[in-house]
């Protein structure tokens, strides 16, 4: 039998106990594992580390590839960004996989639906780059990155999760209709990739009616890809479906990495009373099994938590915490059901996940042509648009760059544009070529300098056109 090397990471609040749980159940199958403890979190980031991560944790990670982790706290005051976002970006684990399914004994609002399906989160970029600055006083802007190569990589993660876990359907939610270049990356890539998986219904929904369709007719769903900030709260609705985020595990994928961790926090209060619900970790752990090939311990496991729930062997947090069986004694009954089946109750035993080989060249995407058709010059300025346009125009007039609109907070003001808008010192000034002029770089950069003699620039955006598409939007209101 195979033995394999795992960082464990305890975690902080209730992470020891239900890390404990899952270890003890887990050591009571064939599976032979060395747990490699390691530590991060709160403990951490109180010994002056910024990261919350110490070395020695990132070099077990690193050789053993695999790590379980319990839930890790940021304490107020210390640290910089959480641990987990810290681990995460560290081993580029790009894709965040959460499953949710009705569980015996968990009384919801949905009970009896049979919700059985999985959130694909892209894990690394989009919003949570984290790449954010006060334009103005008055204004703050988030960079909102989706880039071709992270897009191709969690949809093929998600497509070859599905085939691994014998689901039939895969929805791409985006909000595709707004941002037609950043979310449209992604929903373009699915439409193209969706091809190579014929065994798969494939669809397209907008993501406020996924969420929408989600506590309606949740079971319509079997996997769900999507960005990182649709992905983080639609799966944290997901979890609602089912109980709550004590039944939601997690795994985040990467090229040779993977860690497994519960979704929810830490919950200090419950810490070390021995009330708490161990079955994310648990469930995490599962999600762990399968990844090493441990399939039949992974479907012991599950099997035993199903037997055990359905005997009415439940914690606290299922039927209150007066009438709620203890950690310990949960573990008990789960371990002692190692081998039970329970009628009614499927578990997915599943195959390895075929993880999408992408290159790793940093220009992914190579165009034909790609040329300068103008610049988006954004000032702080307290003048009105009707005050602000002539100045610029007269400024510009030697330039080969013409100013075309303002708009304010994406909708046009300047020339004959909305006069409902309250606008805000924050001015986006479009600058386009001049009728058979031909642009730079440059030229936006020296007129933004003309510009700055008198006005305060904020940021220039070139503006392109990529083989011979512009790759730009228009603002409200603009031709």
């Amino acid at each position: 039998m195979a033995r394999h090397a795992v960082t464990l990471i305890p975690g902080d609040g209730i992470g020891p106990e239900c890390v404990a749980a899952t270890v003890e159940i887990i050591d009571a199958t064939d599976v032979d594992i060395d747990w490699i403890e390691r530590h991060a979190g709160e403990r951490v980031f109180k010994q002056g580390i910024a990261s919350g991560v110490p070395q020695d944790t990132i070099d077990s990670i690193s050789e053993t590839r695999v790590a379980l982790k319990g839930p890790l706290g940021t304490p107020i005051g210390y640290g910089e960004k959480s641990a987990n976002v810290t681990l995460r970006k560290l081993f580029e684990t790009f894709g965040n996989i959460r499953p949710v399914r009705e569980l015996p004994g968990v009384k919801t609002p949905f009970s009896g639906r049979g919700v059985d399906l999985v959130v694909v989160r892209e894990n690394v970029e989009d919003l949570y780059a984290g790449i954010e600055h006060m334009q103005t006083p008055d204004v703050a802007q988030c960079l909102k990155l989706i880039s071709a190569k992270g897009s191709e990589k969690i949809i093929r993660l998600a497509f070859e999760y599905a085939r691994a876990e014998g689901r039939k359907s895969l929805a791409c939610a985006t909000k595709a209709n707004i941002m037609k270049l950043t979310e449209g990356e992604m929903k373009r890539t699915f439409e193209r990739i969706a091809a190579e998986y014929p065994d798969i219904e494939s669809w397209h929904v907008i993501i406020d009616n996924c969420a929408h369709l989600l506590v309606r007719q949740p079971e319509k769903f079997d996997v769900i890809v999507t960005t990182n900030m649709n992905g983080d709260i639609i799966s944290d609705l997901t979890s609602g479906l089912i109980g709550g985020l004590g039944f939601a595990p997690s795994a985040n994928l990467g090229n040779g990495i993977a860690i497994f961790e519960a979704v929810h926090g830490t919950a200090p209060k419950y810490a070390g009373k021995n009330v708490i619900n161990p079955t994310a970790v648990l469930l995490s752990g599962v999600m762990m099994l399968k990844h090493l090939g441990e399939f039949d311990a992974a479907a012991d496991i599950e099997h035993a938590l199903l037997t055990t729930m359905t005997d009415g062997t439940l914690t606290g947090d299922v039927v209150g915490y007066d009438r709620g069986v203890s950690t310990t004694d949960f573990t008990k009954a789960v371990k002692a059901n190692l081998g039970r089946r329970v009628d009614g109750w499927k578990v997915r035993v599943g195959k390895p996940i075929k993880m999408p080989m992408i290159s790793r060249n940093q220009d992914f995407r190579i165009p034909t042509n790609k040329e300068v058709v103008g610049a988006d010059i954004f000032l702080q300025s307290s003048l009105t648009p009707l005050e602000l346009g002539p100045i610029l125009e007269t400024i510009s007039e030697r330039s080969v760059l013409r100013l075309k609109m303002i708009s304010n907070r994406g909708t046009k003001v300047y020339p004959d544009g909305n006069t409902n808008i309250d606008c805000v010192n924050h001015h986006r000034c479009r600058f386009i070529v001049r009728d058979g002029g031909v642009a730079t770089m440059q030229d936006a950069l020296d007129l933004a300098r003309e510009i700055n003699t008198s006005h305060e620039v904020c940021h220039v955006e070139r503006l392109l056109r990529i083989d011979g598409v512009d790759a730009f939007t228009k603002a409200q209101g603009e031709d």
